[in-house]
């Protein structure tokens, strides 16, 4: 009887072992209908450039229609029930860097969770048109010389023209483009051309942000002396500030009670230590004198409202994401503006029904201020 039970306790057969799945699966959002998610395996081509936050072409229903989606996750670990299913692959990617950092991708999905709003819909609000399309970019590229090929630049045997290119070249301290080469070595692209097509040089090709000039210098104004009032006001904050912990502080004060210079003080603070603060005004206040005066203050200023076209949308996102903006100021939309090195949050009037969205995703950016704030552990002053 022992020897028949150890029959039934015995391992599997081989057959029956679960050799593991060494594919990657991304799940994608639609921002239409069908919204998803789906999940879809990931090509050893974009295995290691996929990331979440990024957009893709994926083939989708019977007809394998082209649909570009939003990757929010990629994983390596794949569901049993997916196991036994022949995934459809990821065709191409959109982005070549993610739109949105990984906390701001969980406040979206947060926002999709809690107003019943697909996640493909919320991240086509939150990520603007002017930045999906890159506007006011264009196509840049630049060449530079492989350290294999500048080892032996000695060696290379080459007509007169593009032995003087690629000397100029590997001589240069930064990648240049084909123009700035063809002037450097007095030459035409031509025998640029001929290096490339030789494999002597390396070209990378990236979109960059046309200039838009120069912003309008300011006065600056130097910081008021508070009253006792306020002073307890600021001190409050700044104790939650220097705790690095996420608290709600509402400053209450009539019109003229001077609340703003409480914001000025505590956002100074925040720039002071490499924090970026959001302020967040109702779209009444938003005028160029609100503007002037945080400009009158602070050396770089971002605003975000949406009456900002495309292209200059685009330029204060990219100068934001990039760390170098010290105060966005702006109307609810500007929630969601991708700072790095968030510190502060500042609603003023915060009971200004302006701060409440009338179309999908229908939000109140008062609470998702105070959910982005628990997300990244900073305080938020009304």
């Amino acid at each position: 009887m022992a020897k028949q039970q150890e029959l039934f306790d015995s391992q599997p057969a081989p057959w029956e072992l679960d050799e593991g799945d060494d594919r990657l699966v991304a799940t994608i959002v639609l921002p239409e209908a069908p919204f998803g998610p789906f999940d879809y395996a990931v090509p050893e081509t974009f295995r290691s450039s996929l990331q979440p936050a990024m957009r893709v072409r994926v083939p989708l229903g019977r007809g394998n229609r082209t649909v570009v989606g939003y990757c929010v996750r990629v994983s390596s670990r794949v569901p049993a029930e997916l196991r036994s299913h022949r995934l459809k692959e990821v065709q191409s990617l959109v982005d070549h860097a993610p739109l949105l950092s990984t906390s701001m991708l969980r406040l979206t999905e947060w926002m999709s969770e809690y107003y019943l709003c697909p996640w493909g819909q919320v991240l086509e609000a939150v990520v603007p048109a002017g930045v999906r399309h890159q506007a006011g970019t264009r196509e840049v590229t630049y060449l530079s010389v492989p350290t294999s090929v500048a080892a032996r630049l000695t060696q290379l045997k080459l007509p007169r023209k593009q032995a003087e290119a690629l000397r100029m070249l590997a001589a240069s301290t930064r990648p240049l483009t084909i123009a700035e080469l063809s002037s450097n070595a007095k030459c035409t692209a031509a025998p640029i051309k001929e290096l490339q097509r030789k494999g002597l040089v390396r070209s990378e090709t990236c979109r960059e942000l046309k200039d838009l000039g120069e912003k309008p210098s300011v006065d600056r104004d130097q910081q008021l002396q508070l009253n006792a009032e306020q002073q307890t006001a600021l001190t409050k904050t700044l104790d939650a500030l220097n705790s690095q912990r996420a608290e709600t502080i509402l400053i209450f004060g009539v019109t003229g009670s001077g609340k703003t210079e409480v914001y000025m003080q505590a956002i100074q603070e925040v720039v002071s230590f490499g924090r970026q603060a959001i302020v967040l005004v109702p779209e009444i206040s938003l005028t160029p004198q609100t503007v002037s005066r945080f400009r009158s203050r602070f050396d770089r200023v971002a605003v975000l409202h949406s009456h900002l076209s495309n292209v200059e949308r685009n330029a204060q996102w990219r100068e934001i994401a990039s760390g170098r903006v010290q105060v966005v100021v702006g109307a609810r939309s500007a929630i969601f503006a991708p700072t790095p090195h968030l510190g502060l949050i500042v609603i003023d009037e915060e009971h200004d029904s302006s701060f409440k969205q009338d179309s999908l995703p229908r939000y109140h950016a008062r609470d998702v201020a105070l959910q982005r704030a628990k997300m990244e552990s900073v305080p938020r002053s009304e």
